[in-house]
């Protein structure tokens, strides 16, 4: 509309100019910086697209299909045009944060923790009402004969071993830091092989097959998985969970209010921390979201220095 508006007033503008510049020397430069202000005031006036992702901690499709439905959510709270946006990895999410290319991110413990060092000002604002909470399982195929135990079993040593994406908190980082602290060994040293399947959905795919005879899980992804009768417990079980940690959270940009207002943040916020409509929160899967902070995810920080993830100096 406001494009049909501007090309009919140029129209107008020309017809103007035709019959005012021969009777004054003055007419075309002045009828022509009112087109220029035109145009530059509706240029300015076009609104912003505030984009999100999050991180491809399950299959694509699952994830278009419950952030479609969130940048919906978004769009009716926040008046503005919302989109989601996937990316094929965890640093592609941190990447496309640090760049802008994003504002907002679902990301995990320790890609938050990497895309805040990037991004100064940058802050985590909300987190699922589990998340504070969070754990992994440790999961073995059914030739390995290793049954669940209290403690982490010893057993594990000598087989393959399957993480997640490298850079995932809990299929990645907060196992082996449990792995570290209760074999006394760093993975390469404690395993036939070692491998990242790139996401939850896949270490369990690969678990269950036998291709890997362990591995590390989201424990939210494989509760879900199992309930949905996707797992086969006769080739594949959960045989040690890890103590709890901190992990998911929305972090947004420290820049937000310079491009869509100065209560924007606040009113970000507020939007994830009301969402309650049991379908949207269904597909994180949470019952909830609540307040979140920087200073919560120091823990997180000080696990990736410790098993070498992230240098301390940067």
């Amino acid at each position: 509309m406001r494009i049909q508006l501007l090309r009919s007033f140029v129209a107008l503008t020309l017809l103007f100019v035709t019959s005012i510049s021969s009777a004054s020397p003055f007419g075309l430069s002045t009828v022509a910086a009112v087109v220029s202000a035109s145009s530059a005031k509706t240029s300015s006036a076009s609104p912003k697209t505030f984009v999100f992702s999050a991180i491809p901690d399950q299959d694509e499709a699952n994830l278009q299909e419950r952030f479609d439905k969130v940048a919906v959510y978004l769009q009716a709270q926040l008046g503005i045009e919302v989109r989601y946006i996937p990316v094929k990895s965890y640093s592609a999410a941190v990447t496309a944060f640090r760049n802008n290319q994003v504002q907002l991110a679902w990301f995990g413990g320790l890609s938050g923790v990497q895309a805040r060092r990037l991004v100064p000002g940058s802050q985590a604002i909300a987190q699922g009402t589990e998340d504070p909470f969070f754990t992994s399982y440790i999961i073995a195929h059914s030739s390995t004969g290793i049954e669940p135990s209290d403690s982490l079993p010893a057993a594990i040593t000598g087989k393959s071993f399957t993480f997640g994406s490298k850079g995932s908190t809990s299929g990645r980082l907060m196992p082996e830091h449990f792995i570290r602290k209760n074999l006394g060994d760093t993975p390469n040293n404690l395993f036939s092989k070692v491998g990242y399947s790139g996401d939850h959905s896949r270490t369990i795919a690969l678990v269950q097959s036998g291709a890997y005879e362990v591995g590390a899980v989201n424990y939210k992804v494989w509760d879900k998985q199992l309930a949905a009768g996707k797992i086969d417990s006769d080739k594949v079980k959960v045989i040690w969970r890890t103590p709890s940690y901190p992990d998911y959270q929305w972090t947004v940009r420290g820049d937000v209010n310079d491009s869509w207002g100065p209560d924007f943040q606040a009113r970000l916020t507020e939007a994830l921390l009301g969402m309650n409509d049991p379908d949207l929160l269904a597909s994180f899967p949470r019952s909830g979201f609540i307040a979140a902070d920087n200073e919560l995810y120091q823990p997180i920080l000080d696990t990736a220095i410790s098993v070498g993830i992230i240098d301390a100096g940067k």
